[in-house]
């Protein structure tokens, strides 16, 4: 298929997933109102979307609560066999248009269509089907009392894990089919009704993933999306009648999630920012070391919450390894993400793109010195040159603060105990990776580091079955993994007397 056919078929796509599902049904806005999304290759329309507000959520969240507050739904009545088999067909069809999807992410994101099939709906179809196993796996404990105010009598102590009620979830623009699916999948096989809020930026993904869960067989009114911006966020996230709220995207955004919560004090996860610190001793193997803390920062344009964006290199192959990863940086293919030979796409809006170029340029100021990049790519889309910074102090933006976009700076260090102090010295935890031969000095570090994941000679490994999330500012809560589905649940103790 060439280029052009890809984006006919790219609007054509759009064109059927633009209205918000509310109780099973595809309905305009209660407004009426619609917005636009672009391709930010081209910047160019890819069609118009339903723009929902505080009316469509309150209809959204009321189709959740009769769903879940109706014993006799069709969601209620399910066995957790029943739920699992839902979700697993759910993965199936993710695999079956992993064609289609990819080419929606790609044009409503920017990726590389080769990186939107082979990780995010790859990992996407992956995470429903390793969910659709935990359906069944929901257990409680029986717990002998050892202590009871009445001598001689028997008590039968139990637990249960029982789904928190609705949840409403609002999940960010980097990896929109993949977020949805690390949100939904544990969501469903823990029972909940959902109400989705995508990214104003990337909906069509959702969109065309709401079809194909009710292809799968979910019941009306166990998941309801609406498109639209923040204040449709925050209607959500401050609604009475969501028992929990799931957020992925920025620390800043974060703040307000909790603050909306206070009303009904609901329960909330948050996965947040990150300025994850890669330590590159001088011990390492460079042929994998080099290429490999390049692609921790220039991975899906570093619009990663993990990205390795703090480069700390041992003092004595500084000069060397920042060399090699400039070189790494200077062979990377950027364009469009529909290119076959594309290996970093455009940033997905005009916005990140300005606020990435802002941050380098406050860099420049405070001295910092570009090895490489330190521009845009080009005069249409938002394209950004990977960047490798030099130079730099540990007060300066560029080192505190999230650029979420390809912008890497490197920083000498002497001693293990030094970049670890270092590697520490941010409010963020979320991610971080380690390059050295030395297997003890790779354990101890990743020891120290206080950080939700260390990837240790690796970096951005991810399993459905690995739990992610963060330390200090990074977040509350675990994504994947069993550990997501306590997301989800509550626990109720049970005591019945015998005797």
């Amino acid at each position: 298929m060439t280029v052009m056919e890809l984006n006919q078929q790219a609007h054509d796509l759009a064109r059927k997933t633009s209205k918000l599902l509310i109780d099973g049904e595809w309905v305009e806005a209660a407004s009426g109102k619609t917005f636009e999304t672009l391709n930010p290759a081209s910047e160019e329309s890819l069609g118009w979307v339903a723009q929902g507000e505080a009316e469509d959520i309150n209809r959204a969240v009321r189709s959740a609560r009769r769903c879940f507050d109706d014993e006799r739904s069709d969601w209620r009545r399910m066995t957790a066999s029943e739920r699992g088999k839902v979700l697993h067909r759910i993965g199936d069809l993710i695999e079956r248009h992993a064609d289609e999807l990819a080419l929606l992410e790609t044009l409503d994101n920017g990726k590389p269509i080769t990186v939107a099939k082979a990780a995010d709906v790859a990992l996407a179809a992956d995470l429903f089907h390793y969910m659709s196993g935990w359906a069944t796996k929901i257990e409680g404990n029986t717990i002998p009392i050892s202590h009871v105010t009445s001598p001689g009598s028997e008590f039968l102590a139990y637990t249960r894990k029982e789904p928190v009620g609705v949840v409403g979830q609002i999940i960010p623009w980097n990896f929109p089919l993949l977020m949805a699916a690390w949100k939904l999948g544990p969501a469903l096989a823990a029972g909940v009704t959902v109400v989705l809020k995508p990214a104003e930026q990337t909906p069509l993904s959702a969109l065309r993933l709401g079809e194909l869960m009710l292809e799968a067989g979910l019941p009306a009114g166990v998941v309801n999306i609406v498109t639209g911006f923040g204040d449709a966020g925050a209607a959500l996230a401050a609604h009475d009648s969501v028992d929990k709220v799931a957020f992925t995207g920025s620390t800043e955004v974060g703040r307000l999630i909790v603050q909306a919560a206070v009303g009904n004090l609901k329960k909330v996860t948050l996965e947040l920012g990150g300025k994850s610190p890669q330590v590159l001793y001088k011990d390492a193997d460079m042929d994998v070391a080099i290429p490999g803390a390049a692609n921790g920062i220039f991975f899906n344009q570093g619009q990663c919450c993990n990205a390795g964006s703090r480069l700390y290199i041992q003092k004595d192959v500084f000069d060397n390894v920042v060399q090699g990863i400039s070189d790494e940086a200077k062979k990377i293919t950027v364009g469009p993400g529909i290119e076959p030979d594309t290996q970093m796409g455009p940033l997905t809006s005009a916005e990140q793109r300005d606020k990435v170029l802002g941050y380098i340029s406050s860099g420049f100021d405070a001295g910092a010195r570009a090895a490489s990049g330190g521009g845009r790519v080009g005069n249409r889309g938002y394209f950004v040159e990977p960047t490798v910074l030099t130079d730099t102090t540990p007060d300066m933006k560029v080192v505190r603060e999230e650029i979420f976009g390809p912008v890497v700076v490197a920083i000498p260090f002497g001693s293990e105990e030094d970049v670890v102090r270092s590697g520490n010295d941010t409010s963020f935890g979320l991610a971080s990776g380690i390059w050295t031969r030395d297997i003890n000095k790779a354990h101890r570090t990743a020891n120290r580091l206080r950080a939700g994941t260390v990837w240790i000679n690796c970096y951005s490994v991810f399993d459905a079955a690995m739990p992610f999330g963060g330390y200090k500012e990074s977040g509350w809560g675990r994504e994947m993994g069993h550990n997501a589905l306590d997301n989800y649940l509550e626990t109720k103790s049970v005591v019945a007397k015998l005797a």
